[in-house]
């Protein structure tokens, strides 16, 4: 006996090529949420079913692979993104999503890098959004890295561990103020060794397993995955010099942070001193316990609590918007 489905996928042409959709519909009426994936270059839909396939949902809910990553490199090899073509493409989407929904207005939530290019939507483009909300929400890259690291160091100091100790002297002074190839080898090495102490995603235990229980994935999908990186190195360089401290601070649009209170990757003090300061008609920031930089991973129910929470909260608005 067959399961029916509980999403639908789709290639939409938009900005001259075709993006990958992953649609987890609910009631017409109700808002749409957007999600931003991180990366650079790394798709999240694969682990879309890990939150969204459960009875009861007030949003539907799109995800979406970026150009240079997931499904939508797969069809569009020769096309290199930088940040302005992924923020012009980002629009692009939001009004597609408009249209096929009915709705004025959606709500966005960006994770990790994904939270970069919702930050500057929500500034440069309040008007197409009903609020917007971050996760694993990058601050300044540079500063994350540098407090990311510092606190790996006492950690693995601590361990007693002569190997790691080691590791970490032979990277050396990091992060400097600038991308190369050299230094996306050491944040690898870094990452790898954060996912050790449980203070990063554990790319060799969690993601791979949600990797192969995903229903969307197959063996071609594994190439995009780990070479989005390479194909987004223009983007990562654009991304070291990113800090929205330097942007305005006033949101035309409710702001709503969902963090994992454990977070390493994109320290949550600094994610939270930045929202304790940031000007906005609502905000709220939530909290997740025992998680980390991916909370929709690391405890999806709080996780769920904590959107549908927002959902609630500007859902009256867009059941007034529905043509």
């Amino acid at each position: 006996m067959k399961t029916e489905k509980t999403y639908i996928e789709e290639y939409v042409t938009l900005a001259g090529i075709d993006h990958y959709l992953l649609h987890y519909k609910s009631k017409p009426e109700d808002p749409v949420l957007l999600f931003i994936h991180g990366g650079p270059g790394q798709t999240e839909s694969f682990f879309a079913f890990v939150v969204e396939e459960y009875a009861e949902r007030n949003y539907n809910v799109v995800y979406y692979d970026q150009r240079g990553a997931g499904k939508t490199w797969l069809r569009n090899k020769k096309s290199k993104p930088n940040t302005e073509i992924l923020k012009s493409d980002l629009l692009e989407i939001v009004l597609h999503l408009k249209k096929v929904y009915g709705k004025d207005k959606i709500a966005i939530l960006g994770h990790s890098w994904g939270s970069v290019l919702g930050s500057m939507f929500a500034l440069e483009h309040p008007e197409h959004i009903l609020c917007y909300i971050g996760c694993g929400q990058v601050i300044d890259i540079v500063e994350n890295e540098r407090t990311g690291y510092v606190i790996l160091e006492d950690v693995v100091k601590r361990s007693g561990n002569a190997k790691d100790i080691k590791k970490l002297q032979k990277i050396g002074e990091y992060p400097p103020d600038y991308f190369d190839m050299n230094v996306y080898r050491k944040m690898g090495q870094i990452r790898s060794l954060q996912g050790k102490y449980g203070l990063a995603q554990d790319f060799n235990k969690t993601v791979i397993d949600l990797w192969r229980r995903s229903p969307v994935m197959g063996i071609k999908d594994l190439l995009p995955f780990m070479t989005g990186m390479m194909v987004n190195i223009q983007v990562m360089k654009e991304l070291m010099a990113f800090d929205l401290k330097k942007k305005e601070n006033r949101y035309r649009v409710p702001v709503y942070y969902v963090l994992g209170e454990k977070d390493c990757q994109t320290p949550v003090e600094i994610s939270i001193k930045y929202f304790e300061n940031l000007e906005a008609p609502d905000k709220k920031l939530y909290l997740i316990p025992n998680a980390g930089h991916a909370p929709m991973i690391d405890n999806v129910e709080e996780y769920r609590k904590a959107v549908e929470e927002i959902v609630g909260l500007i859902s009256d608005v867009s059941k007034r918007e529905v043509k």
